[in-house]
């Protein structure tokens, strides 16, 4: 999600699930389920579902602890899921009724969230008055205010110790995990500098790299600050629709293949393939605009084999309803590029969800992940109130939607509303971060699919891709 720029551990409680598993489609004021309904048909806060997607579980955020929901990483039985106030931690042994381990306070958005080991690394994008947990916000035109990554060590995951703070330019919008044998690269991507703002000067062209000792995470510090753009950058104009497109002042997200050694930036005005051989040395080895149809580049996804990448265009900052006919289908959407053995990009097509939603939902593309399906490209994606999209890229030109979630406008049930920030696949479920309505539970019942069952993880950082081993 972009926010703009607005000028601890307080508490680690274990609570106990119990109350806490509600499907928000069961209470008494929202209608029932219903298979095969979506977009203007539904009802407030009602859910729409394919007949190929179950709804096993939702637990409400615990007000006024949790805040906006956001990004999810994953480490054995558990899922670490981040909000705008901290994060949660499940143990999602039991994926249909998950226990709450922890749930830690620790304010500053959007805690965008990766897990290493024993590691959990927080992403820290709002002017805070100090390093703790107990921080207040402060604006960012005074030096003294504080942005970065935290990090905390969960090896206790009923009992998290928070160990560290790392400030850095611009604060954290997002992080990426990039693996060594002996200490952790974490890219901070961040952006929206100003001349006003001591710790975020104009251009910010950049990314700051982290790096984690893995046995002592307490001397981590910034060890680089690459310059990605030393042209500038995009620098921004007008669609031919009359939206603008954002000029490149940094990095909104990046998501590395270590196993190929490359990474795929999303850089607001840039699409970018980057060298990652040397992971404090990034570089930048192939560039692809789209100023037609593209207003934000805002994430990337590999597919396994890593001959395609897809972006994520965030029209209007994910608080703008996109996916009507008005639009179109080219905005606000996904774009498909065949990616070569030399790391050259080639367009093929845009995938968007054509399940018209209401002019009152905010609904782009948003955070996905691959279903591991051998021979095929399965991902499942994030539309905010769009919902949860199940769709097939196998022909990179010819990409098909094959099941779906979703609910219909916010009534303000279950603590707001916004839709769903990330939806990702793991051991076998769907694991869904709603903004206003919590946390979900999703089983893809589709025979053609069923493959992915079998494919186990003992880890998914989904902005830190692995390959998966197909079956």
């Amino acid at each position: 999600m972009r926010l703009f720029r607005t000028v601890g551990i307080a508490a680690a409680a274990a609570l106990a699930a119990s109350g806490l598993g509600v499907a928000s489609a069961g209470a008494a004021d929202v209608p029932p389920e219903v298979v095969g309904a979506y977009g203007t048909a539904l009802a407030p806060d009602q859910v729409g579902r394919s007949a190929n997607v179950q709804h096993l579980f939702n637990t409400p955020h615990v007000t006024p602890v949790d805040g906006t929901g956001s990004d999810i990483a994953f480490s054995g039985n558990k899922a670490f899921v981040g909000n705008y106030n901290g994060f949660v931690i499940y143990d999602v042994t039991n994926a249909a009724s998950p226990e709450v381990l922890a749930r830690v306070s620790c304010p500053g958005s959007q805690n965008d969230i990766t897990i290493s080991g024993d590691l959990l690394y927080l992403s820290t994008d709002s002017s805070r008055s100090d390093t703790s947990c107990a921080s207040t916000t402060s604006p960012a035109t005074l030096k003294e205010s504080w942005e970065g990554i935290k990090i905390f060590d969960v090896s206790n995951p009923r009992v998290p110790k928070y160990i560290k703070a790392v400030e850095t330019a611009c604060g954290s919008h997002t992080n990426t995990l990039v693996p060594g044998k002996k200490s952790d690269y974490i890219y901070v991507s961040s952006y929206s500098p100003r001349a006003e703002y001591p710790d975020c000067q104009p251009p910010h062209d950049s990314i700051s790299i982290i790096e984690v000792p893995k046995k002592s995470p307490t001397d981590a510090k910034v060890v680089a600050v690459p310059n990605l753009f030393p042209d500038g950058g995009n620098p921004g104009g007008t669609q031919p629709s009359g939206d603008g497109y954002s000029a490149t002042t940094g990095c909104h997200d990046i998501t590395a293949y270590p196993s190929r050694k490359i990474a795929a930036g999303a850089c607001m005005g840039d699409g970018v393939i980057m060298d990652i051989s040397n992971p404090v040395a990034p570089k930048v080895i192939e560039t692809v605009r789209d100023t037609t149809n593209f207003a934000f580049w805002h994430s990337a996804t590999f597919n396994n084999d890593g001959t395609k990448v897809v972006f994520t265009d965030e029209l209007g900052g994910g608080g703008r309803a996109t996916c009507n006919a008005t639009v179109g289908p080219n905005r606000g959407a996904n774009a498909i590029y065949d990616l070569s053995s030399s790391n050259e990009l080639t367009f093929k097509s845009y995938y968007k969800i054509s399940r018209h939603q209401n002019d009152s939902e905010n609904c782009v593309a948003h955070n996905g992940s691959l279903i591991p399906v051998k021979g095929r490209d399965v991902m499942v994606q994030s539309w905010y109130m769009g919902g949860t999209s199940i769709w097939d890229f196998t022909d990179s030109a010819n990409p098909r939607e094959i099941g779906y979630f979703e609910r219909g406008p916010n009534g303000g049930n279950g603590g707001g509303g916004g839709g769903t920030w990330s939806s990702y696949y793991y051991n076998g479920h769907i694991f869904s971060s709603d903004l206003g309505k919590g946390f979900d539970v999703l089983k893809v019942t589709e025979p053609s699919l069923q493959s992915a069952t079998k494919v186990k993880m003992d880890e998914l950082n989904p902005q830190s891709q692995p390959v998966y081993k197909t079956r």
